[in-house]
């Protein structure tokens, strides 16, 4: 399907670095930065190619930054889980809504939301949250009541999206359980790798991925993501302040978007 330049696939390599990084500090960002790279950096002319190329590469950029974060155990797989398996159904109905909307309108829309998610970032820094939770027999019938609607409403919305739905999965972790941020970051990125193969194979029967790309934005991936995990741990203490200086860029970003979406429409 590609037909780039080596300059091209240089770019691509580098968003997949930007990529990965982002998935590996704060475990969202994925999809919200691959989709206007891909479009607007690397210069892949489809919208709806490049929501399936970067839910491909997103997913399992976001697996190998999961494996590293459970081998510095700030995953807690009981909650993990459960939130992937009730997201996979919303991911699902999300991405066969998100096929019928017209490319362009989308990522108009994509902009919006991520201007809300960083205003939402901005409003509500990371709290330090309970270190001791976890999902169980004893605690099943407490916790899963809670995350299985905000599961469903964030797997529709990064489904509809394309997205990872990193930012939206880890407030929505610490809301539901109450776990730490930084046990939500690596916790979520199981979420993260659930949710973007589900849309990404919705997309990869439409032929809407294009595999070459998603590899390079893979490789630039993993090599971003052990930077990211390195310094999520170093900066866990000042994670407020983390999290102000990446609304700011998600919010100018999505200003972008919906401005260059607005352009084409009209």
């Amino acid at each position: 399907m590609s037909d780039l330049t080596l300059l091209q696939d240089v770019l691509a390599l580098l968003s997949g670095g930007l990529v990965g990084f982002s998935l590996g500090l704060v475990g969202g960002g994925g999809s919200v930065l691959a989709v206007p790279l891909l479009v607007y950096v690397v210069g892949v002319k489809d919208p709806h190619t490049a929501i399936g190329t970067s839910a491909l590469a997103v997913a399992v950029s976001a697996a190998i930054n999961l494996v590293t974060h459970f081998r510095k155990g700030n995953v807690k797989f009981g909650c993990a889980a459960a939130f992937a398996v009730f997201g996979i159904i919303g991911a699902a109905l999300g991405s066969t809504a998100g096929k019928a909307f017209d490319g362009q309108s989308l990522l108009a829309l994509f902009g919006v939301v991520m201007i809300v998610v960083g205003l939402t970032m901005a409003r509500k820094p990371a709290e330090v949250g309970r270190p001791d939770i976890h999902l169980d027999r004893s605690t099943a019938a407490n916790l899963l009541p809670r995350i299985a609607p905000v599961a469903l409403g964030v797997g529709f919305m990064a489904g509809f999206f394309g997205i990872g739905g990193g930012f939206l999965i880890v407030p929505g972790l610490v809301i539901s359980t109450g776990m730490p941020l930084l046990n939500a970051v690596g916790s979520s990125l199981l979420s993260v790798t659930t949710f973007g193969l589900t849309t990404a194979g919705n997309y990869a029967l439409s032929g809407l991925v294009d595999w070459w790309v998603a590899g390079l934005l893979i490789v630039g991936g993993a090599v971003g993501g052990l930077g990211g995990v390195a310094v999520s741990r170093t900066l866990a203490a000042r994670k407020p302040g983390l999290s102000y200086a990446f609304a700011a860029i998600v919010i100018v970003v999505g200003i972008y978007v919906v401005w260059r979406g607005i352009d084409v429409l009209f």
